[in-house]
Protein backbone atom coordinates (compact mmCIF):
# COMPACT_ATOMS: atom_id res chain seq x y z
CA UNK A 1 0.00 0.00 0.00
CA UNK A 2 0.84 3.61 -0.40
CA UNK A 3 1.64 5.32 2.70
CA UNK A 4 0.65 8.51 2.59
CA UNK A 5 -0.53 9.65 6.40
CA UNK A 6 0.58 8.16 9.77
CA UNK A 7 -3.12 6.14 9.88
CA UNK A 8 -1.36 3.99 6.93
CA UNK A 9 1.75 3.64 8.77
CA UNK A 10 -0.35 2.27 12.09
CA UNK A 11 -2.65 0.37 9.62
CA UNK A 12 0.69 -1.77 8.15
CA UNK A 13 2.33 -1.85 11.61
CA UNK A 14 -0.12 -4.13 12.85
CA UNK A 15 0.88 -6.71 10.44
CA UNK A 16 4.34 -6.58 11.27
CA UNK A 17 4.08 -6.82 15.31
CA UNK A 18 3.02 -10.10 17.35
CA UNK A 19 -0.41 -10.04 18.62
CA UNK A 20 1.03 -9.12 22.27
CA UNK A 21 3.77 -6.30 21.11
CA UNK A 22 0.85 -4.71 19.15
CA UNK A 23 -1.39 -4.62 22.08
CA UNK A 24 1.35 -3.32 24.10
CA UNK A 25 1.99 -0.23 21.64
CA UNK A 26 -1.24 0.62 20.83
CA UNK A 27 -3.38 -0.20 24.18
CA UNK A 28 -4.40 2.13 26.87
CA UNK A 29 -6.28 1.65 30.11
CA UNK A 30 -9.24 0.42 30.74
CA UNK A 31 -11.75 1.29 28.17
CA UNK A 32 -9.33 3.29 26.17
CA UNK A 33 -11.78 6.44 26.23
CA UNK A 34 -8.63 8.55 27.57
CA UNK A 35 -6.33 6.77 24.77
CA UNK A 36 -9.44 7.88 22.04
CA UNK A 37 -9.76 11.18 23.80
CA UNK A 38 -6.38 12.27 22.86
CA UNK A 39 -6.74 12.08 19.42
CA UNK A 40 -10.23 13.42 18.74
CA UNK A 41 -10.26 16.55 21.30
CA UNK A 42 -7.47 17.64 18.23
CA UNK A 43 -10.72 17.64 15.97
CA UNK A 44 -12.64 19.87 18.20
CA UNK A 45 -10.37 22.76 17.95
CA UNK A 46 -10.74 24.48 14.75
CA UNK A 47 -8.10 26.76 13.11
CA UNK A 48 -9.02 30.45 11.77
CA UNK A 49 -6.51 31.44 9.93
CA UNK A 50 -4.88 34.21 8.39
CA UNK A 51 -5.26 35.42 4.53
CA UNK A 52 -3.03 37.83 2.49
CA UNK A 53 0.10 37.72 4.80
CA UNK A 54 2.10 37.60 1.49
CA UNK A 55 3.59 33.91 2.13
CA UNK A 56 3.70 30.55 0.75
CA UNK A 57 6.52 28.66 2.69
CA UNK A 58 7.00 28.39 6.51
CA UNK A 59 10.28 28.25 8.62
CA UNK A 60 9.70 25.75 11.09
CA UNK A 61 13.20 25.70 13.15
CA UNK A 62 13.18 26.52 16.45
CA UNK A 63 15.26 25.40 19.90
CA UNK A 64 14.16 23.37 22.95
CA UNK A 65 16.04 23.72 26.05
CA UNK A 66 18.42 26.23 24.11
CA UNK A 67 19.04 22.94 21.55
CA UNK A 68 18.22 24.22 17.84
CA UNK A 69 16.36 21.42 16.14
CA UNK A 70 14.70 21.89 12.91
CA UNK A 71 11.18 21.37 13.87
CA UNK A 72 8.72 21.64 17.38
CA UNK A 73 8.36 17.56 16.72
CA UNK A 74 10.21 15.82 18.85
CA UNK A 75 10.69 12.01 19.78
CA UNK A 76 8.66 10.99 22.97
CA UNK A 77 9.94 8.09 25.39
CA UNK A 78 8.59 4.81 24.00
CA UNK A 79 9.41 1.60 25.81
CA UNK A 80 11.15 -1.69 24.39
CA UNK A 81 11.39 -0.52 20.94
CA UNK A 82 13.31 -4.16 20.09
CA UNK A 83 9.63 -5.76 20.05
CA UNK A 84 9.12 -3.80 16.73
CA UNK A 85 12.42 -3.64 15.14
CA UNK A 86 15.57 -6.10 15.55
CA UNK A 87 17.47 -2.27 15.81
CA UNK A 88 14.81 -0.60 18.20
CA UNK A 89 16.04 2.34 19.43
CA UNK A 90 19.40 2.79 17.94
CA UNK A 91 17.37 2.98 14.89
CA UNK A 92 14.72 5.93 16.19
CA UNK A 93 17.84 7.68 16.96
CA UNK A 94 19.54 7.88 13.73
CA UNK A 95 16.25 8.75 12.01
CA UNK A 96 15.61 11.68 14.31
CA UNK A 97 19.28 13.31 13.93
CA UNK A 98 18.76 12.62 10.04
CA UNK A 99 15.66 15.09 10.37
CA UNK A 100 17.40 17.58 12.75
CA UNK A 101 15.19 16.63 15.80
CA UNK A 102 15.60 15.43 19.28
CA UNK A 103 14.80 11.79 20.64
CA UNK A 104 14.07 11.44 24.39
CA UNK A 105 15.24 7.83 25.26
CA UNK A 106 13.04 5.87 27.88
CA UNK A 107 14.50 4.29 30.82
CA UNK A 108 12.63 0.95 29.58
CA UNK A 109 14.92 0.46 26.14
CA UNK A 110 15.92 -2.47 24.33
CA UNK A 111 19.50 -1.72 24.75
CA UNK A 112 20.95 0.31 26.79
CA UNK A 113 21.53 4.08 26.87
CA UNK A 114 24.72 3.77 25.54
CA UNK A 115 24.09 2.20 22.57
CA UNK A 116 21.42 4.82 21.94
CA UNK A 117 24.26 7.66 22.12
CA UNK A 118 26.67 5.49 19.93
CA UNK A 119 23.90 5.30 17.25
CA UNK A 120 22.40 8.99 17.61
CA UNK A 121 23.12 11.76 14.66
CA UNK A 122 21.49 14.53 16.85
CA UNK A 123 20.71 15.79 20.38
CA UNK A 124 19.11 13.30 23.45
CA UNK A 125 17.38 13.48 26.69
CA UNK A 126 16.78 10.86 28.81
CA UNK A 127 13.35 9.89 30.17
CA UNK A 128 13.72 8.47 33.72
CA UNK A 129 11.83 6.06 35.77
CA UNK A 130 12.35 5.64 39.85
CA UNK A 131 11.59 2.28 41.17
CA UNK A 132 10.68 1.44 44.84
CA UNK A 133 13.58 0.64 46.67
CA UNK A 134 16.08 1.53 43.64
CA UNK A 135 16.91 5.09 44.08
CA UNK A 136 20.62 4.04 43.76
CA UNK A 137 20.06 2.27 40.51
CA UNK A 138 18.16 6.05 39.23
CA UNK A 139 21.55 8.05 40.32
CA UNK A 140 23.53 5.95 38.55
CA UNK A 141 21.15 5.93 35.48
CA UNK A 142 21.48 9.86 35.72
CA UNK A 143 25.35 9.67 35.77
CA UNK A 144 25.44 7.44 32.49
CA UNK A 145 23.30 9.39 30.51
CA UNK A 146 25.51 12.19 31.77
CA UNK A 147 28.33 10.80 31.01
CA UNK A 148 26.72 9.39 27.55
CA UNK A 149 25.78 13.16 26.00
CA UNK A 150 22.35 13.27 26.79
CA UNK A 151 20.90 16.83 27.10
CA UNK A 152 18.14 16.52 29.34
CA UNK A 153 16.52 14.52 32.31
CA UNK A 154 13.02 14.05 31.47
CA UNK A 155 11.24 12.81 35.12
CA UNK A 156 7.79 10.87 34.70
CA UNK A 157 5.38 11.54 37.08
CA UNK A 158 2.08 10.29 36.68
CA UNK A 159 2.92 6.60 37.05
CA UNK A 160 3.16 5.95 40.64
CA UNK A 161 2.07 2.69 40.23
CA UNK A 162 1.21 1.08 36.48
CA UNK A 163 -2.39 1.10 34.60
CA UNK A 164 -4.20 -1.62 33.93
CA UNK A 165 -4.27 -2.37 30.23
CA UNK A 166 -7.30 -4.87 29.04
CA UNK A 167 -6.11 -4.99 25.93
CA UNK A 168 -2.86 -6.14 26.48
CA UNK A 169 -4.27 -8.48 29.46
CA UNK A 170 -5.97 -10.50 26.66
CA UNK A 171 -2.69 -10.53 24.14
CA UNK A 172 -0.73 -12.50 26.71
CA UNK A 173 3.10 -11.54 27.49
CA UNK A 174 5.30 -9.47 26.28
CA UNK A 175 9.67 -11.05 25.38
CA UNK A 176 11.23 -9.90 28.66
CA UNK A 177 14.16 -10.22 27.52
CA UNK A 178 13.75 -7.07 24.90
CA UNK A 179 13.86 -5.32 28.81
CA UNK A 180 16.43 -7.14 29.93
CA UNK A 181 19.10 -6.81 27.21
CA UNK A 182 18.45 -3.17 27.92
CA UNK A 183 19.46 -0.51 30.91
CA UNK A 184 18.66 -3.02 33.49
CA UNK A 185 21.31 -5.23 32.42
CA UNK A 186 23.83 -6.13 35.18
CA UNK A 187 22.16 -3.76 37.55
CA UNK A 188 20.71 -6.20 39.85
CA UNK A 189 17.52 -4.99 39.51
CA UNK A 190 15.40 -7.79 39.02
CA UNK A 191 12.26 -7.22 37.07
CA UNK A 192 9.32 -6.86 36.68
CA UNK A 193 10.06 -3.57 39.13
CA UNK A 194 7.67 -1.28 41.21
CA UNK A 195 7.19 1.98 40.09
CA UNK A 196 8.00 4.09 42.72
CA UNK A 197 5.50 6.46 44.64
CA UNK A 198 7.34 10.01 44.15
CA UNK A 199 6.84 12.88 46.31
CA UNK A 200 8.10 16.79 45.16
CA UNK A 201 10.99 16.10 47.61
CA UNK A 202 12.50 13.77 44.26
CA UNK A 203 13.26 16.95 42.72
CA UNK A 204 15.33 18.12 45.28
CA UNK A 205 17.54 15.16 45.67
CA UNK A 206 17.92 15.31 41.70
CA UNK A 207 18.76 18.72 41.82
CA UNK A 208 21.69 17.18 43.95
CA UNK A 209 22.60 14.44 41.19
CA UNK A 210 22.88 16.04 38.08
CA UNK A 211 22.91 19.97 36.79
CA UNK A 212 21.15 18.98 34.14
CA UNK A 213 17.65 20.49 32.61
CA UNK A 214 15.23 18.95 34.93
CA UNK A 215 12.13 18.12 32.78
CA UNK A 216 8.77 16.49 34.24
CA UNK A 217 6.22 14.65 32.23
CA UNK A 218 3.01 14.09 33.07
CA UNK A 219 1.80 17.51 34.77
CA UNK A 220 -2.11 18.25 33.80
CA UNK A 221 -3.50 21.01 36.21
CA UNK A 222 -2.55 24.51 37.52
CA UNK A 223 -1.31 23.77 40.73
CA UNK A 224 0.87 21.42 40.37
CA UNK A 225 2.34 23.77 37.49
CA UNK A 226 2.97 25.97 40.00
CA UNK A 227 4.90 23.78 42.82
CA UNK A 228 7.22 22.14 39.98
CA UNK A 229 8.17 25.86 39.01
CA UNK A 230 8.76 26.70 42.40
CA UNK A 231 10.93 23.85 42.18
CA UNK A 232 12.94 25.04 39.77
CA UNK A 233 12.11 22.66 36.50
CA UNK A 234 13.59 23.82 33.47
CA UNK A 235 10.57 22.19 31.51
CA UNK A 236 6.57 20.32 31.70
CA UNK A 237 5.71 18.20 29.25
CA UNK A 238 1.95 17.96 29.86
CA UNK A 239 0.38 14.73 28.87
CA UNK A 240 -1.89 12.00 30.81
CA UNK A 241 0.89 8.85 29.06
CA UNK A 242 -0.78 8.33 26.10
CA UNK A 243 -4.16 7.12 27.95
CA UNK A 244 -2.42 4.10 29.38
CA UNK A 245 -2.48 4.68 33.33
CA UNK A 246 -5.50 6.04 33.93
CA UNK A 247 -8.81 5.93 31.77
CA UNK A 248 -11.24 8.96 32.04
CA UNK A 249 -8.34 11.86 32.00
CA UNK A 250 -8.29 15.07 30.68
CA UNK A 251 -6.78 14.83 27.40
CA UNK A 252 -3.73 16.74 27.29
CA UNK A 253 -4.46 19.16 24.72
CA UNK A 254 -7.43 20.22 26.69
CA UNK A 255 -5.27 21.04 30.13
CA UNK A 256 -2.21 22.47 27.75
CA UNK A 257 -3.70 26.12 28.11
CA UNK A 258 -4.25 25.62 31.91
CA UNK A 259 -0.51 24.67 32.19
CA UNK A 260 0.83 27.20 29.61
CA UNK A 261 -0.82 29.88 31.79
CA UNK A 262 0.08 29.00 35.26
CA UNK A 263 3.68 28.69 34.01
CA UNK A 264 3.65 32.06 32.65
CA UNK A 265 6.73 31.50 30.50
CA UNK A 266 9.16 30.97 33.15
CA UNK A 267 9.86 27.41 32.13
CA UNK A 268 9.09 25.79 28.76
CA UNK A 269 5.67 23.57 28.23
CA UNK A 270 6.07 20.70 25.95
CA UNK A 271 2.56 18.44 24.89
CA UNK A 272 2.65 14.74 24.02
CA UNK A 273 -0.94 12.69 23.07
CA UNK A 274 -2.62 12.26 20.01
CA UNK A 275 -0.39 14.06 17.68
CA UNK A 276 -1.62 12.45 14.43
CA UNK A 277 -1.10 15.50 12.27
CA UNK A 278 0.68 18.65 11.00
CA UNK A 279 -2.68 20.64 11.95
CA UNK A 280 -2.40 18.80 15.63
CA UNK A 281 1.01 20.14 16.04
CA UNK A 282 -0.21 23.50 15.31
CA UNK A 283 -2.95 23.43 17.42
CA UNK A 284 -0.82 23.00 20.29
CA UNK A 285 1.50 25.36 19.04
CA UNK A 286 -0.86 28.18 19.27
CA UNK A 287 -2.18 27.06 22.61
CA UNK A 288 1.55 27.87 24.01
CA UNK A 289 3.53 24.65 23.93
CA UNK A 290 7.40 25.02 23.34
CA UNK A 291 7.38 22.07 20.91
CA UNK A 292 5.46 18.17 20.75
CA UNK A 293 6.64 14.61 21.51
CA UNK A 294 5.20 12.07 19.06
CA UNK A 295 5.68 8.50 20.44
CA UNK A 296 2.87 5.97 19.08
CA UNK A 297 3.41 6.78 15.65
CA UNK A 298 7.46 6.25 15.59
CA UNK A 299 6.85 3.06 16.56
CA UNK A 300 4.82 2.68 13.94
CA UNK A 301 7.33 3.41 11.29
CA UNK A 302 9.98 1.63 12.97
CA UNK A 303 7.82 -1.82 12.63
CA UNK A 304 7.48 -0.99 8.78
CA UNK A 305 10.61 0.24 7.40
CA UNK A 306 13.56 0.22 10.57
CA UNK A 307 15.02 3.39 10.65
CA UNK A 308 14.08 4.67 7.37
CA UNK A 309 10.32 3.98 8.52
CA UNK A 310 10.81 6.74 11.45
CA UNK A 311 12.30 9.36 9.36
CA UNK A 312 9.29 8.81 6.92
CA UNK A 313 7.07 9.60 9.59
CA UNK A 314 8.71 12.28 11.26
CA UNK A 315 9.36 13.96 7.86
CA UNK A 316 5.67 12.92 6.78
CA UNK A 317 4.54 15.37 10.14
CA UNK A 318 6.99 17.80 9.33
CA UNK A 319 5.48 18.42 5.86
CA UNK A 320 2.02 18.59 6.89
CA UNK A 321 3.02 20.98 9.59
CA UNK A 322 4.72 23.51 7.29
CA UNK A 323 1.91 23.46 5.15
CA UNK A 324 -0.50 23.81 7.69
CA UNK A 325 1.51 26.88 8.67
CA UNK A 326 1.78 28.63 5.27
CA UNK A 327 -1.82 28.00 4.84
CA UNK A 328 -2.54 29.32 8.16
CA UNK A 329 -0.31 32.78 7.33
CA UNK A 330 2.36 31.68 9.49
CA UNK A 331 5.64 32.49 8.40
CA UNK A 332 7.72 31.25 11.45
CA UNK A 333 7.34 29.69 14.76
CA UNK A 334 6.71 33.25 16.36
CA UNK A 335 4.16 34.05 14.14
CA UNK A 336 2.30 30.73 15.60
CA UNK A 337 -0.39 32.30 18.25
CA UNK A 338 -3.49 31.37 20.02
CA UNK A 339 -5.77 33.91 17.87
CA UNK A 340 -5.31 30.71 15.54
CA UNK A 341 -7.94 28.72 17.25
CA UNK A 342 -11.19 29.65 16.52
CA UNK A 343 -13.18 30.77 19.69
CA UNK A 344 -15.79 27.73 20.30
CA UNK A 345 -19.38 29.55 20.18
CA UNK A 346 -21.42 29.55 23.38
CA UNK A 347 -24.36 27.39 23.65
CA UNK A 348 -27.62 29.55 23.83
CA UNK A 349 -30.25 28.85 26.28
CA UNK A 350 -32.47 28.06 22.85
CA UNK A 351 -30.33 25.44 21.46
CA UNK A 352 -29.88 24.15 25.07
CA UNK A 353 -33.51 23.54 24.81
CA UNK A 354 -33.62 22.26 21.45
CA UNK A 355 -31.10 20.19 22.37
CA UNK A 356 -32.86 18.51 25.81
CA UNK A 357 -36.15 18.20 23.93
CA UNK A 358 -34.30 16.12 21.07
CA UNK A 359 -32.70 13.71 23.71
CA UNK A 360 -35.96 13.19 24.90
CA UNK A 361 -37.97 12.57 21.84
CA UNK A 362 -38.96 8.81 21.50
CA UNK A 363 -36.83 6.33 19.42
CA UNK A 364 -38.03 5.36 15.83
Amino acid sequence: MELINLWDYETLARQHLEAASWAYYSGGAGDERTLRDNQEAFGRLKLLPRMLTGISLADTHTTVQSTPVNMPILVAPTAVQGLAHAEGEQATAAAAGRVGTLMVASTETSCSLEAIAAAATGPLWFQLYIYHDHLEFAERLVHRAEDAGYQAIVLTVDAPRWGRMDRLLRAGELDSQNLDAGNFAGEGVTLPVEAAPLSWEILQWLRTVTPLPLILKGLLRADDTLIAIDHGVDGIIVSNHGGRVLDGVITSIEALPTVVGAAAGRCEVYLDGGIRRGTDVLKALALGARAILVGRPVLWGLAVDGSHGVEAVLRLLHEELELAMALCGCPDISSISVDLIAAQAPQTSRQASRRRRSSNSPAL
